[in-house]
């Protein structure tokens, strides 16, 4: 693993924290969009040796914990069905919707299947014409090139029998109705590098600039964020505004053009909510009218849905970096990553459950 611990070396990274306490003047904020990020700031401890008064925000970077509560009651409606084969990633099966989950589902004889890519799924459609197999996208824009392939290929194959239960959500506008909310303390983002790897960071350009935050596309290693915490501490202190890219060795600026049309020709932009979050503008993708044959949501009739949050879970909060699991009365007791209350708790990508692995208690709680 020679690769890895190039970007984990304590020497290194003592250095980079020696010039990030030289660098910093002031409490700044810096917030990571990405769970998988989180979960390395929190697993290696990053975010507690930072120089006095600076902070980590942890925003709402897990595309799992902020899939609508409608979308997950909506799939096990679908999943529960005679005749359908419902196939999701992993990550998914433990969320809890408003009454169960799709683990819990699978349990009592419904036909759940992970699958590895959306290519499974076609796959199993194409073996299976006499079952409607159905695949949950979620994701951010990640995961998007692949389910738009997916699609595309479906169609080329004539599928009559696969569709999707589509929930993208996009980063740039939850950036934007982050920074216009007045309670906002964000100073920096650190954009994440895999989205990034997709799309680029031109769109990200307006939002640091109308907006006067530095925002560094940044990887996932721990001197991966690092070096981007100081190179948005060294924007600040000088009054800079821009986008920098730390994750060179994998971001261009104009990201990935093959995916982009991909996805452009698959889906259109809509507007989405976002659990614990709510109702975001033009914050989402969904399949475009000329794939519509595919779309999951139409296809089957499940009206009369009334998701219904726990009212004990704080996942909105914790989403929007406004409290830290550790705030929340229920977290260790009774909301584990085993009996979770809330997405944030089961994800692989959530705040909670980071917080949870790596041993954080109430006892260590901060006021944000």
């Amino acid at each position: 693993m020679k690769y890895l611990d190039e970007y984990r070396d304590p020497a290194l990274a003592r250095r980079l924290l020696e010039e990030l306490g030289r660098t910093a003047t002031r409490p700044w904020r810096i917030m990571e969009v990405c769970g998988g990020q989180t979960h390395t700031l929190v697993r290696q401890g990053i975010d507690e040796l930072l120089p006095a008064g600076m902070r980590m925000i942890h925003g709402p970077g897990c595309p799992v914990c902020v899939t609508p509560l409608e979308t997950l009651d909506r799939a096990m409606a679908v999943a529960a069905r005679p005749g359908v084969i419902f196939t999701s990633f992993g990550d998914m099966l433990r969320v809890p919707g408003s009454e169960t989950d799709l683990l819990s589902l699978r349990a009592r004889g419904a036909d759940v299947r992970v699958v590895y890519a959306p290519m499974d799924a076609v796959r199993l459609a194409a073996a299976n014409p006499d079952r409607e197999v159905v695949f949950l996208a979620v994701g951010f824009e990640t995961t998007a090139p692949a389910n738009a392939t997916a699609v595309l290929h479906a169609a080329r194959l004539g599928l009559t029998n696969f569709s999707m239960l589509v929930s993208h959500v996009l980063v740039p506008p939850a950036m934007t109705a982050l920074l216009e909310d007045p309670d906002c303390e964000v100073h920096a983002f650190l954009a994440a590098g895999h989205v990034c790897a997709v799309m680029g960071w031109r769109e990200y350009e307006p939002i640091a600039a109308r907006y006067g935050v530095p925002i560094v596309v940044t990887g996932f290693e721990p001197l991966d964020l690092l070096e981007g915490v100081l190179m948005a501490v060294r924007q600040l202190e000088a009054g800079r505004f821009e986008v920098e890219n730390q994750y060179v060795r994998a971001v261009r600026r104009s990201g990935n053009t093959d995916a982009q049309e991909a996805v452009r020709k698959v889906f259109q932009v809509t507007d989405r909510s976002w659990r614990g979050i709510g109702a975001l503008p033009d914050s989402g993708l969904e399949l475009a009218d000329a794939y519509a044959g595919f779309d999951a949501a139409r296809r089957f009739d499940v009206g009369g849905l009334r998701p219904v949050e726990d009212p004990e879970c704080i996942a909105g909060a914790i989403l929007t970096g406004a409290r830290l699991p550790t705030d929340c009365p229920a977290y260790g007791t009774r909301c584990t990553p085993r009996h979770p209350l809330g997405a944030p708790m089961v994800s692989s990508e959530g705040t909670c459950a980071a917080f949870h692995a790596a041993g954080r208690t109430a006892s260590a709680r901060s006021t944000p």
